[in-house]
This record gives structure tokens, sequence and C-alpha cells, in this order.
């Protein structure tokens, strides 16, 4: 989509540095491990107190020193941060608080130059409302093709005074706005998110103009944003909302999972194929789990998110559970599976797991969003089991990085950071919680800036105050801190990393008898095994080379909420 001003064409039509080699590996994200920037909050380079891609070059090092394999950038763009940077006003530029088109070349060229591929972040459900596309819609009025790229409909009520129907959005309140003219545009989020037509093919066409210009730029892949909302069929008269929630998500409905989004990627997967290696995607689709091999068909998008481990309490049977179905789900398409315990949209597991496990329904959902109420008290009801949290979490990662696939982690979960609840109302930013007058916290406190150092203004991550306030006990999690731990999670993030790299071996597990319902062991084809404690009780490991544990053990003997990578001798 064009630049919102005359000041960003010269360096929108520069043509990019050549990027840095890296093995022709068309599968390399099947297995990788792949680290997700929150870019306004990793590392700030100009002490303004906003994370940029210089910082993150300055930290590069650091990222090659822990041993990913890929990091996955969050949104950079222009933006009004109206949903932290998903409101986007410019899909083929860099928002100038944090950085230049050159600074993205010499971001991608740090980390390629040091083994690390790089994966953007695509939003192609909606824009800013300060999109050049959306203020010539706003310009042109009724029945005008600019305003037809946007989801317009009429009111209804006295002079069309009342939203077209009774919908909400995703972050609380009317998915409706009025413009000046009377009309209502939809958005499924933030006001200012209005949603694209995806039906006029100028907006499929520009989208693919801008995944061929970050795959031009060397990006190595993409991760789609909620990938199952971009097709709507709103056709007249238009359900209620109790109506919609009652029409079954079977590829048909009018919002959600429609079928008919596929085209859209299989055009996509066009763009991909034309590079050599093609470039990789991953779909952010929180639907059914049935549906999710259509989004991670070689054909589409190649890969999914699964979602689950998200959202299970630290317990075996649900672990086995979720892994047994992702992987026979990947083993459909031919797709590898994705594993995710913390991301910018959820609480961060250490936290998750040091609060008493979420109410569930009969179907073992999830009652309220994990976490809602102790974030709601400020951290302070109930009580958090802060270490047991993080020995937890530290036990289901090493679980996690011990399973075929890729695993995606979130900034500061290698430094066992707990979610951050004690942000004064007048320093958030989510939409959600103003949306809903505070009822629901939002994300603010998975997104606060990483603490670098001991002291500083920031903890090392600027030479200003940060965006968002860093609570003092981040000191003792700091990068400094942890370096000089040898027990620390990020340590011990570092070793298993290196250890999964050693070890990497065919995408296939086989589940081991423990005789104990608490603990799952399972090998990989190369004699790796990894056994995990989720009870309390010791578990005895028996024979075998114990590569790695979560926490200190005895020789033999596992303690309650751990996990051990050990090797096999050969019989």
């Amino acid at each position: 989509m064009s630049s919102p001003g005359p000041g960003h064409v010269p360096e929108s039509v520069t043509e990019p540095a050549a990027p840095a080699s890296l093995p022709v590996d068309a599968d390399w994200w099947r297995q990788a491990v792949v680290y997700q920037i929150y870019p306004r909050s990793f590392a700030d380079s100009d002490g303004d107190g906003l994370g940029d891609l210089a910082g993150i070059v300055q930290r590069a090092d650091y990222l090659a020193e822990l041993g990913v394999d890929a990091v996955w950038l969050s949104p950079f763009y222009p933006s009004a941060l109206a949903d932290g940077g998903y409101d986007i006003a410019d899909h083929r530029y860099v928002d100038p608080r944090l950085g230049t088109l050159a600074d993205f070349d010499a971001l991608v060229a740090a980390l390629q130059a040091r083994g690390i591929r790089v994966v953007v972040d695509i939003v192609p459900n909606h824009t800013s409302d300060q999109h050049p596309w959306f203020v010539e819609a706003l310009q042109a009025g009724r029945g005008s093709e600019a305003r037809d790229r946007y989801l317009f409909r009429e009111g209804t009520g006295p002079e069309g005074g009342e939203p077209p129907t009774d919908w909400v959005s995703s972050f609380g309140g009317p998915a409706w706005e009025r413009v000046a003219d009377g009309q209502w545009y939809l958005h499924t989020f933030a006001v200012q998110q209005p949603d694209l037509n995806w039906s006029r093919a100028d907006v499929r066409d520009d989208f693919l103009a801008t995944l061929r210009f970050w795959a031009d730029r060397g990006v190595d892949g993409f991760r789609v944003d909620v990938a199952h909302l971009l097709t709507k069929d709103l056709s007249e008269p238009l359900p209620s909302a109790a109506e919609l929630r009652g029409i079954p998500v079977d590829g048909k409905h009018p919002t959600v999972d429609r079928d008919d989004v596929h085209e859209i990627y299989a055009q996509w997967r066009q763009v991909f194929n034309s590079y050599d290696p093609p470039r990789s995607a991953v779909a952010e689709a929180w639907v059914d789990r049935s549906r999710i091999p259509l989004y991670a068909r070689p054909e589409s998008l190649g890969q999914a998110f699964n979602f689950d481990l998200l959202r299970a309490d630290f317990d075996a049977a649900q672990f086995r559970r979720i892994v047994t179905d992702c992987l026979e789900l990947a083993a459909q398409t031919g797709s590898s599976s994705t594993w995710v315990l913390s991301n910018h949209d959820v609480v961060r597991h250490p936290t998750r797991y040091g609060l008493p496990a979420p109410d569930r329904d009969a179907e073992g959902r999830q009652v309220a969003r994990a976490g809602a109420a102790w974030l709601a008290s400020g951290g302070t009801e109930p009580v958090l089991d802060r270490d047991g949290g993080v020995r937890r979490a530290r036990a289901a990662t090493l679980f996690v990085l011990g399973l075929p696939g890729s695993a995606y982690l979130y900034q500061g979960e290698e430094l066992g950071l707990h979610e951050v609840a004690e942000i004064p109302a007048d320093r958030r930013q989510d939409p959600t919680f103003f949306r809903t007058a505070g009822a629901q916290a939002g994300r603010d406190g998975c997104r606060v800036p990483l603490p670098w150092t001991r002291g500083g203004t920031a903890l090392g991550f600027s030479a200003a105050p940060p965006h968002l306030p860093q609570p003092a006990w981040f000191a003792d999690f700091s990068v400094e801190a942890e370096q000089a731990d040898e027990a620390s999670t990020l340590r011990l993030y570092r070793r298993a990393l290196a250890l999964r790299h050693r070890y990497r071996t065919a995408e296939e597990l086989e589940w081991l008898e423990t005789g104990r319902d608490d603990v799952l062991r399972f090998r990989r084809p190369n004699g790796w095994e990894v056994i995990t404690n989720f009870g309390t009780e010791p578990f005895e490991i028996g024979a075998g080379e114990v590569l790695l544990t979560s926490t200190e053990s005895a020789d033999g003997v596992l303690p309650g909420e751990a996990t051990a990578w050990l090797v096999r001798p050969a019989s």
C-alpha cells in the first residue's frame, strides 16, 4: 500500500542491499526455533523510551548466543499505536520512530550473517484509520470505489442512527463506527482498525505487492495475523449477534474461517514459491482443530499455529492429548507442528502456571482467560506462586523444545519473566483496557520492555523512561543478572537450544510407559528421550546419560515439576 507522505518516496523506491547468504534450505522452518520480538519493547538505541530496529541490531549477538534459528518481528510499520502497532498506516514502510528501510536492511543483514532468518508480521484483515486508503474513503463518500475497499453499511433506526448490527468487537464495545456522512464501517478490533473488503481485486493485488516487497528485501517468511478473518459475506439481512453465534463455523460462516479465504492464500503461495528457497508462512488461525489443516496445506500458507498449549494447565493428560492431536493434524498435510507457550497476546506462562488452574466447562474449555482475575486485581488475588510458576515453566519449556516441529519463543521468556500486573491506568496502552472501561486489563503486562541490566534508567532497555513501566523486580531477571548465574533460566535456554540443534532428528516421537499418570516420557528416533514429571513426587529416571534437567536433581531421580533430557545407551 502506498506510502502516506511524499517524504517516504525516495527511500521506498531504493533497492535493498543484497541479503546475507544463508544455506538454501526450503525446509528450514520445519523444526526451527523462532524467537518473537515485539520491537517497541526489545531494545532502544536512540534513547526515546521506545524500542527500535537499530536496538535489535545492537543485540544481534545476544540472539545468536541464545541459539535461535529465526526471529519473528511483530509489526514495525507506521502506526498510531491504537493496537500496539497492529493498526498499520503503510504496510511497505518502517515507522519513523523505529527506524528506516535502511535500518531494516541492516537488521536483516546482521541477523542472517549470524545464521538467523527473519520472519515479519503481515496484518491483512484491516488497516489503520490513518491509512491513505481509509482517508480517501472518508473523503470520497457513499458509493465510491475508495469506500468499497472497506466494509461500510447504512445504519438502522431513525435516520440510520443505530449501527447495522449489534455485533461486539474483539476489544469490547460495538463493532461498527459511524462516520460524518452517516454510514458505518466494520472494525472487528479497535475503532482505528477498519476491516478491508477482500472481495476486491485491488486489495488482493496490493497485498501481493507487499509480500514481494519484503521478500525482495531478504525476508525469509511471514506470520499472518488473524488469517481466518479476511473474507466476509455481509449480504442483507445481516444476522444479530445472537444469530451470528449460532451459525456453524463450517466454511460458510459470514465472518469467520470462510472457505473462500483459501483462494487468497493460494495466490500468496504462488508468490512464496517464486523465490528460491520458497518463502515460508505460518497462520494465526483461531479455528476448530479440524480446520487447521486447511491453512497448513502446502498449497496454502504451509503451517499454522497450534494454540492449545497456551490454554492448557500444567497437566500431563492435557499435554499428551494436545501433542498427539497436533502431530496427527500436521501429518494430514505434511506440515510440521508448532508449539507455543507465550506470545504478545497472552499472560506469560510462568504466571499462568503460578496461579490456580482456571475453571473449565464440561468440554474442558477455559471459562475465563487464564490470569484475568489476577490481572484485574493488580496482581494481588489470587496469590501468585512465583517460584513454582517459573519451575513449572522451565519444565514445560524443555518438554516443548524436545518435540518434533517448530518452537516459537516470546521475548523475555528465556529470562523467566512473569507477567507485569502493576501498571497504572494512566500508563496502559492496550485498547482492551479502554474499550472495557478497565474491566479487562489487556495485554500490556507481557509487553513491558526487557530488562538488560540490573540498574539504570530503564534497566538497560533505554536511556529514557520506557514506554511501559518496568517493575523493580525486573532487575533480578535481567540479562546481566542471569548471565552471571549458572542456574538461571537464560543459561538453561542456551543449553537447551544448543542440545536441540545437536540432537535434531526426524519429526517423530514414541510415547514410553512410565507407570504414572503424572509423568510423560517420549523418545525421538535417534534415542533422545524427554521425561517430564508434572506431579510433585520424585520419579526414577533409570539408565541413560542425562543431558539436561530443568531444575537441580539427584542422580537417577527427577524431582517433581521438572523435565530431563537424556540419551539411552545403544541396546
